[in-house]
């Protein structure tokens, strides 16, 4: 092909490189799942931390109220209802009215599952030399986008450093 576009006097197309590399981009498909498996990431993000946060504010006072939910995230409350409803219908979570959000089970599971990931990854980095502080910080975001895979990765390695 492009020895053909050379006889007609066009000059062949560029290969195309990662930014910072030479090595080829990947597969289309292969980049499709990639971005698949951020924005489903991205989206299982803010349902786990809101989880997580309720199991925390009932294990600290008994209940977590929906003003206490929206201080923690720097949010306003209405933004907060909304995803209340959400996770409500997700069978996340059950409003009683002028007592709060509770979790039920499915809720429970998934943020006791998102708090041992976020120990998983905050260990890691303690491992690797980061400060507990920005470890802390850090984890909050990694902990939603590593693969079962790469959890594993570090929580041998984080194992292997106690």
């Amino acid at each position: 092909m492009q020895d053909a576009s050379r006889e007609m006097g066009q000059k062949p197309a560029p290969k195309v490189h990662r930014a910072g590399t030479d090595a080829p981009l990947v597969d289309a498909q292969v980049h499709v799942e990639s971005f698949r498996q951020a924005r489903e990431a991205r989206r299982l993000e803010l349902v786990e931390d809101y989880v997580e946060l309720i199991a925390d504010l009932i294990g600290d006072g008994g209940e977590a109220r929906q003003v206490d939910i929206a201080a923690r995230l720097g949010v306003a409350q209405p933004t907060v209802a909304k995803m209340l409803k959400r996770l409500a219908e997700d069978g996340l979570v059950q409003q009683r009215p002028y007592r709060g959000v509770f979790l039920t089970a499915a809720g429970q599971a998934l943020a006791e599952q998102s708090r041992e990931r976020h120990r998983i990854v905050e260990r890691f980095l303690r491992a690797v030399g980061v400060s507990a502080e920005t470890a802390r910080r850090d984890a909050e975001g990694i902990e939603h986008h590593v693969s079962a895979e790469t959890l594993e990765a570090f929580r041998r390695f984080a194992d292997a450093k106690s």
